[in-house]
């Protein structure tokens, strides 16, 4: 089954959507978390803490962050939860060199930064006690696949988080959300990037993402069992915590 975000590119070129992804990352590296704490107001920090003490009482020791980005939650899972090991993949070199810089200065040694494609991870089975996922899933060009091979790489009775920007349902914060995703973050992209399809991107693939219910699903047809879904901030991020 395709999932209409798939087909969501950031550019209006020929290519693989994981190729496009990669090169958008690549290009906003430098200024993306400057764009990401604007648009967000730094709400995403609070969503962050909030899914990792859901996690926290799980007491993961060691722990994949996939779509790990510039390391923001495997720096505060490192913070918070304090396991034995972190490991945050990514496609994106551009990314993940900002991500080693960060904990070069924190001084954080076992978190290590690792270039994976999410459809078929190099871990072997039973590999992590905790897979963590935040605001990147909706990146990935084969959903199912991308879970299934988290879902393999999980110890049994392990657990996975996925936090996901989502679209509101109710009014007014739904007419609002449209307002504020189809002006305003393409125009603070604009502002701080010359990547300008990069942050047209951004609410196109919020949009087309499977959320709520249908994302239960859809974990759970990939293999994962007691899936709990809760929604942040009137709808505009949605976790998700879910078993193997």
């Amino acid at each position: 089954m395709g999932y209409k975000h798939e087909e969501v590119k950031p550019y209006d070129t020929a290519g693989e959507k994981r190729e496009q992804i990669e090169e958008m990352f690549n290009n906003i590296a430098p200024e993306y978390d400057k764009y990401n704490y604007a648009v967000s107001l730094s709400i995403d920090r609070i969503w962050r803490k909030r899914a990792i003490f859901c996690l926290k009482k799980h007491n993961p020791k060691q722990v994949l962050d996939i779509a790990t980005g510039t390391g923001d939650l495997a720096i505060l899972i490192n913070k918070v939860i304090k396991p034995e090991s972190i490991i945050g993949c990514d496609i994106s070199e551009g990314m993940m060199a900002v991500a080693r810089r960060k904990c070069e200065k924190r001084g954080f040694t076992n978190i290590k930064f690792e270039k994976e494609d999410c459809t078929a991870l190099s871990y072997p089975d039973n590999s992590f006690d905790a897979v963590t996922v935040s605001f990147g899933i909706r990146n990935f060009q084969h959903l199912e696949k991308s879970l299934c091979e988290m879902c393999r790489v999980l110890r049994p009775k392990g657990h996975v988080v996925i936090l996901e920007l989502s679209a509101p349902l109710k009014f007014p914060m739904k007419q609002l959300f449209h307002i504020y995703a189809k002006y305003v973050m393409p125009a603070v992209g604009k502002l701080i990037s010359k990547d300008k399809k990069a942050y047209e991107y951004l609410p196109e693939s919020i949009a087309a993402f499977p959320q709520g219910e249908v994302m239960k699903g859809v974990l759970e047809k990939c293999g994962f069992t007691n899936v709990v879904v809760r929604r942040f901030t009137c709808g505009l991020c949605t976790f998700y915590i879910a078993e193997k």
